[in-house]
């Protein structure tokens, strides 16, 4: 039985991500970046210059702590386990259409964001909501494909998203010897959750507090982690060049 439903989903998820998303996602990009006259390019100078500005009200959010909490919710499961899956896949060749998907849907990124900042509401006590549901809404005048979009995000990453990431989290820690396949993974779900509820008990204001902090120790870590990964990758190519230089001289 199990078997059966995996084989469905596993066929259903191939369909999806090719050709559906690739088709939407490079058509979609395409026709915004036409659109906007290649606003990802036209724009970038000013786009670093925004997120350098600093904001002029202890309220509100700034520019940068804006982009963070997005890092926050893109760098992981997709820039990490995607990259690498691709790579493994494809090859050092699957970098270079991943560069060119990430410059076209740049523009996606923008048309989506300047959407939501047209169709936000504000609340009673004066901050700010909205987001794809609201726009779908209010400049489609879709209420039922609103709501089920809702529908779908909210099972999207309450169980799909967020069962992923976790999975993945206490995955890495399988070729340690302290890994318990009973208990480890209870007590960093656990950890997660304690840490997830602190966040979303405070509010807006204390995700983009954490997210500010977090976010840039996670990117610089990963980059340094990364260079490392690279260099040792470098240093044993060479030692195992340099043995077997060594092997052949003495065979000879």
């Amino acid at each position: 039985m199990w078997d059966i439903i995996i084989y469905i989903l596993n066929q259903i998820d191939n369909f999806m991500y090719f050709p559906v998303l690739i088709v939407v996602m490079a058509s979609a990009g395409l026709y915004f970046t036409i659109k906007t006259r290649g606003v990802q390019v036209r724009l970038f100078i000013e786009s670093i210059r925004l997120l350098l500005e600093p904001s002029n009200d202890d309220n509100s959010v700034s520019s940068l702590q804006a982009m963070l909490v997005s890092t926050a919710s893109r760098v992981g499961t997709g820039n990490i386990i995607g990259v690498s899956t691709a790579i493994c896949l494809g090859g050092p060749g699957a970098c270079f259409w991943m560069w060119i998907m990430c410059i076209i849907g740049a523009s996606s990124a923008f048309v989506e964001s300047t959407l939501a900042q047209v169709f936000k509401r504000k609340d009673s006590d004066g901050t700010f909501y909205g987001g794809p549901a609201y726009y779908i809404e209010e400049g489609l005048h879709k209420h039922k494909l609103a709501i089920l979009f809702c529908i779908f995000l909210i099972a999207t990453y309450a169980v799909g998203f967020n069962l992923l990431c976790s999975y993945n989290l206490q995955s890495t820690f399988m070729e340690y010897s302290f890994y318990n396949a009973s208990t480890t993974p209870i007590i960093i779900g656990a950890l997660i959750a304690i840490l997830t509820g602190y966040c979303l008990l405070g509010g807006g204001k204390r995700i983009v507090k954490v997210t500010s902090t977090v976010v840039p120790l996670m990117g610089v870590s990963y980059v340094i982690i990364a260079l490392i990964v690279i260099l040792f990758n470098y240093i044993t190519l060479n030692i195992s060049c340099l043995y077997a230089f060594s092997l052949n001289l003495s065979i000879l």
